[in-house]
């Protein structure tokens, strides 16, 4: 696919060390070690019996991928089965135990028990053709174990691939819920303020109550969201697990209880396994530089050990919530007001100028020189970038400039009337009402001294870069100020303490 198509659709290849990073704990480690103990029985009638079991076991499991692209997923899991269905042949050839061949067939996991949903037609060709082949390859490791030749045998089984928008499609379609073991797959990563109209209509008619209306928070969650949702709901009643690759967006700020407050609360899910944010590898030209986590969940009862997957450590953990930690399942909604009695965060003023009332570093000196009259209304302007790496950057804050004083500064009249021009040819309504004060910035907060914290600091920190300013330095909404903050309130931000809070349920 081109690299737009690839972005708008949020897709992207998956390399086959990630593909086991979702199946191996979702089933494949506990079949393989179910067939390891049944290798381990001395050689009688207890055996073969076992040994039928389990390869009719193998042939029973029904896998759906929602969003399967090329197939990737489909094609790796019926290799990793029939990879361990021809170990169980071996085991019969090396243990001479005799197989009970349907028409002299010893093959019984088939590709017709993968399911997958796909909006790409194209893609939806690859997949069935990857099946095919896989099927085809995996027919030549097994003779090389049975000593037989199985080229007579017709490749009589369907790839069950359907073209479609697995949002807006009954799943029940593709294949019974009763009949279904396993959800899986690496559903398409597309931000909020990135979905096309149609992708946020499909989150709205996905993320419904039980009166058919949308969650308020359903417009601001990302577009992954709907598989979780709809996998959920699918789920009910039903012994089905699931595991989905997503982005670590939806386990970390404010998408946590949009997300995962209506699943847990409507359909009862808990989450069996979880893998902690990992980049993203893949094996594409054009790598998919995004950063994930892999949660599997379900509705059915769980007896088996939850685990958390964190970097090569993998640990047991009495429950996992939705920030993935070990914990109780809480939710940290949005408040709108402070719990205790402590000063507001708020964000800084937003220029929405077009850059006209801006002064960049390289430019001061050239202005002043121009025009003197205005260095009292120049002062410098700090967001995120510019406070972590001390940058300078000026602007005109002409908040308590007068008419007859601007008239006086043609330099500082032909960047307000550039801002004017930029705002009156603006699409959006409210910034073209800002053309009726084009000399000032859309907000002019300008506390005597406040605490600034860059609303964007990179990850490798273990403590967020924050300080104090005065009147004399304005913010930018680029980064978060706390107006007539104390020395006690920067103690309390700037602790290791506050900074786990952080790392535990804000974005990241």
């Amino acid at each position: 696919l081109n690299p737009d198509t690839r972005r708008t659709g949020g897709m992207h290849y998956t390399s086959i060390e990630n593909i086991h990073k979702v199946i191996d704990p979702l089933f494949f480690d506990a079949l393989s070690a179910e067939l390891e103990k049944i290798a381990a029985i001395p050689v009688d009638k207890t055996k073969k019996r076992r040994l039928d079991e389990f390869q009719d076991k193998l042939a029973s499991l029904k896998f759906l991928d929602p969003a399967c692209g090329s197939g990737n997923f489909l094609t790796e899991t019926y290799i990793s089965l029939r990879r361990l269905e021809n170990k169980l042949l071996a085991i019969r050839h090396n243990d001479q135990i005799v197989m009970g061949f349907d028409n002299m067939n010893p093959i019984k996991v088939s590709i017709s028990q993968f399911h997958g949903i796909e909006i790409n037609d194209f893609a939806v060709t690859v997949a069935k053709t990857a099946l095919w082949i896989a099927e085809s390859q995996m027919m030549k490791e097994t003779e090389d174990i049975v000593h037989m030749n199985l080229d007579f045998l017709p490749l009589k089984s369907y790839a069950n691939i359907v073209e479609g928008n697995a949002l807006t499609m009954p799943w029940e379609n593709v294949v019974s819920k009763h009949e279904l073991t396993y959800i899986m797959g690496n559903p398409p990563f597309v931000g909020y303020s990135l979905q096309s109209k149609l992708q946020k209509d499909d989150l709205l008619s996905i993320y419904v109550d039980e009166n058919g209306k949308p969650y308020k928070t359903a417009g601001k969650i990302d577009y992954v969201s709907g598989w979780y949702f709809k996998a959920s709901a699918f789920m009910l009643g039903t012994n089905i697990r699931a595991a989905f690759v997503s982005t670590n967006s939806i386990t970390q700020g404010e998408q946590v209880a949009g997300v995962w407050g209506p699943i847990f609360n409507r359909f009862g899910i808990h989450i069996d396994f979880a893998h902690r944010t990992f980049i993203w590898d893949s094996e594409a030209n054009l790598k998919a530089h995004v950063h994930c986590v892999i949660v599997g969940f379900s509705v059915a009862p769980n007896h088996n050990p939850k685990y958390i997957y964190s970097s090569e450590r993998k640990a047991i953990a009495d429950n996992i919530n939705a920030y993935l930690i070990d914990a109780p399942s809480v939710f940290v909604d949005s408040r709108k007001k402070p719990l205790c009695v402590v000063p507001e965060m708020t964000t800084g003023n937003r220029p929405a100028d077009g850059g006209h009332l801006i002064i960049e570093a390289d430019d001061y000196e050239e202005f002043l020189s121009k025009e003197p009259g205005a260095a009292k209304y120049i002062k410098k302007l700090v967001g995120s970038v510019e406070f972590i790496n001390n940058k300078d950057r000026y602007c005109l804050w002409l908040v308590d400039a007068s008419p007859n004083e601007l008239r006086k500064m043609p330099e500082v009249m032909k960047r307000i009337e550039a801002c004017k021009n930029d705002r009156e040819s603006s699409p959006d309504a409210g910034r073209r009402k800002l053309a009726l004060k084009p000399a000032l910035f859309r907000e002019t907060n300008n506390p005597d001294t406040y605490i600034v914290v860059p609303a964007v600091s990179s990850e490798r920190r273990r403590y967020i870069p924050m300080g104090f300013l005065d009147k004399e330095t304005i913010a930018t909404n680029l980064v978060i100020t706390i107006p007539d903050a104390k020395l006690f309130h920067f103690g309390i931000l700037t602790s290791n303490v506050h900074m786990a809070w952080v790392r535990a349920v804000c974005g990241r």
